[in-house]
């Protein structure tokens, strides 16, 4: 007994069974080397993420250290009555992820446009030099991965546009210097730690923003190769420890 069809003629189960198809289409559109790259890929931004976030008090990341930084900032602001020195430098940090959030955007847009003449940027791609030989499809699947990396970095971009606004909240509804005083120590304590922690989550997803646009190379890479895929992602990783970790900046912040 066949299945009954609907008014179109199809099966009920014909979404199911096209999705179930192209679903094995873009598996076997891969080979077994781009699949481990890819793994590798993930893995390793996401497992990097969880480091530098668990070892960041321990060894003392740069994230770690400028927080300590804002802290002592929201501090020392409740001893200022005038506080124009500290809205001029609230504007000058939420400037930072304002321009990467447009930046991101024109990018974005422009990576659509490649997805929408895929065909024409694929012959283009492939005609560079050592690029490896791939179906439009795979090619298609590149785009999008590196659509998606930066859709991401755009929404932690903005996060972090909207995290700076309230820190800027808190700085202008700060009380005075002489009402600190009279509240004591404790408040002028707890006022800097709320503020700094504000501050610190926004810089964090900004932080993580940046990231993507460091991983967003070895997605470039892959273009080329699956080797080049996992070598650049090694490599971009070694160079973000180093900088997040070992720096001589990180070195001269140390307090």
């Amino acid at each position: 007994m066949t299945a009954p069809e609907d008014h179109a003629g199809l099966s009920p189960d014909a979404p199911y069974t096209r999705a179930m198809q192209s679903l094995r289409q873009l598996l076997a559109a891969l080979t077994p080397l781009d699949w481990a790259s890819l793994g590798l890929f993930f893995v390793a931004w996401i497992g990097y993420a969880q480091f530098s976030k668990r070892h960041a008090d321990g060894r003392g990341s740069l994230l770690a250290i400028t927080n300590r930084v804002r802290r002592q900032w929201m501090l020392q602001l409740t001893y200022r009555d005038m506080r124009v020195l500290d809205g001029a430098v609230s504007q000058a940090l939420l400037s930072s992820p304002s321009f990467f959030a447009s930046t991101t955007i024109l990018i974005i847009g422009g990576l659509l446009a490649a997805l929408g003449a895929s065909e024409q940027t694929s012959a283009m791609v492939l005609g560079l030099p050592f690029a490896v030989k791939t179906s439009t499809l795979v090619f298609d699947i590149k785009l999008a991965l590196l659509t998606g990396i930066f859709v991401y970095a755009f929404f932690r971009f903005t996060w972090s546009m909207r995290q700076y606004t309230f820190g800027a909240l808190l700085v202008a509804s700060a009380p005075e210097a002489g009402q600190f005083a009279q509240l004591g120590p404790q408040s002028r304590e707890e006022f800097a730690d709320r503020a700094g922690a504000v501050v610190g989550m926004a810089a964090e997803a900004f932080n993580d923003g940046l990231r993507g646009y460091y991983l967003a190379f070895p997605v470039v890479a892959w273009f080329f190769s699956p080797w080049a895929l996992a070598l650049s992602t090694a490599g971009v990783l070694y160079v973000l420890y180093q900088r997040e970790f070992r720096s001589e900046v990180l070195d001269a912040l140390r307090f």
